[in-house]
């Protein structure tokens, strides 16, 4: 019970509902030249938080794809391409599929803009500005062009220095930012409760989260249904194993976690090479990122109407979902590791400013569970793809190293 009230979301939720609560009554207080006091103390503090998460995103980003750039490059082979590449191609249809969905009824959601007749918010006392070390996508590009020379060399030290800052900056992301989240988010909320926008625009999300939700359990069904064509065996066989996996990542938010259970699951299967059960699970849990993806794209296009008045242009999504794909490789082991991995796109392409990433983290976090059950149930399905293509390639079924 301790370790589920200290978890993440729970976090998270508390902040969310004590902002809100304090949000809506400080503007009670009969002196309101001490409620604006209190406010302006307030996003004074949410504006240095701001600055330090920021900071932190161009770490993030160098920290986590390089690594994994140099991981892959190491241990290149037919089927780790493979595998590579159908999980990849199944995190950017799913990000399209959100995509589309998003233009199609984000529009015919009541959401009113958020400018309309608000108390406007106190200026900061003092800025405390905290420079990136360098632009979003300048880490981006160097996190690519440093992991792919690395291969290229063969940079053993190179790589294992990489390596070593990726655990540095993990670290850096359990100890300083997920700490800092809850408060800024808290003071996020408090400050759209104190404007009034909180009251509009909460049932939106509410929706939303419901929406993503079902665009999982499509997902599902697509990636099974094209498996089962593949492959020629039924999807069912698979799929009908994976309750206890789901229900672990419900509880435990990691694909990590869950990988123990996602095995033994996987192995019940008739249909599933046991040499590509014990190959694939473990390296998709870790690179295929499917409903994490497919909420992220619909969430930032419900974060962009809400706050900004308008979705971002179709050029701009599809950039973001080619991008996301990239990035969901590399996302760090945590609880909303995906759009953590991704907030230099969400700032970069999207231009969020810092309300509109409090309000992804808030919003992603809240439902994490169930975008890391679809990853880790989706993983079967990918699983019976690899199954049939050693099959078709006459590849030899080595013998499995444990029995699970």
């Amino acid at each position: 019970m301790k370790k589920f009230l200290t978890s993440l979301p729970v976090r998270l939720l508390l902040a969310i509902i004590a902002g809100i609560a304090l949000g809506l009554l400080i503007p009670l207080i009969p002196n309101q030249d001490i409620g604006n006091g209190v406010m302006q103390v307030v996003v004074t503090l949410k504006y240095i938080m701001g600055q330090l998460i920021n900071f932190c995103v161009p770490l993030i980003i160098i920290g986590f794809i390089a690594p994994s750039i140099t991981k892959l490059g190491n241990s290149a082979t037919r089927m780790l391409g493979v595998a590579i590449a159908i999980a990849y191609v199944s995190s950017v249809l799913a990000a399209l599929l959100s995509m589309t969905a998003g233009f199609a009824i984000i529009p015919n959601l009541n959401i009113a803009n958020s400018a309309e007749g608000l108390r406007e918010l106190p200026a900061v006392a003092f800025q405390l500005d905290i420079p990136q070390i360098m632009p979003v996508m300048s880490a981006l590009v160097f996190s690519v062009l440093i992991g792919l020379a690395a291969v290229w060399t063969k940079a053993d030290t190179t790589t294992k220095v990489l390596i070593e800052f990726q655990n540095i900056v993990l670290d850096v992301v359990k100890k300083v930012v997920i700490p800092v989240l809850p408060f800024f988010i808290a003071a996020t909320f408090m400050g759209l409760a104190w404007e009034g926008s909180i009251t509009k625009q909460l049932p939106v999300f509410l929706i939303v989260i419901v929406i993503v939700m079902v665009g999982h359990y499509i997902w599902l069904a697509v990636l099974y249904g094209v498996a089962g064509i593949y492959s020629g065996e039924n999807p069912w066989e698979v799929l009908r194993h994976y309750g206890p996996a789901y229900l672990t990542a419900v509880g435990t938010m990691s694909s990590a976690a869950t990988l123990a259970m996602a095995l033994q699951c996987a192995g019940r299967s008739k249909v599933l090479r046991r040499d590509m059960v014990d190959f694939g699970i473990p390296l998709f849990a870790n690179i295929h990122l499917c409903g994490s993806v497919l909420t992220e794209v619909f969430f930032v296009m419900t974060v962009s109407k809400v706050l900004y008045g308008e979705l971002p242009g179709l050029g701009t999504m599809i950039l973001f979902c080619v991008l996301l794909g990239v990035f969901a490789i590399g996302a760090p082991g945590v609880p909303g590791g995906t759009v953590m991995a991704s907030l230099g796109l969400i700032i970069g392409v999207l231009g969020f400013g810092e309300d509109g990433t409090a309000l992804m983290l808030a919003v992603f976090a809240l439902q994490d569970s169930f975008g890391t059950a679809c990853n880790v149930t989706g993983d079967g399905a990918l699983t019976l793809m690899l199954t049939s293509y050693a099959e078709r390639h006459h590849m030899e079924e080595q013998a499995a190293p444990v029995d699970l």
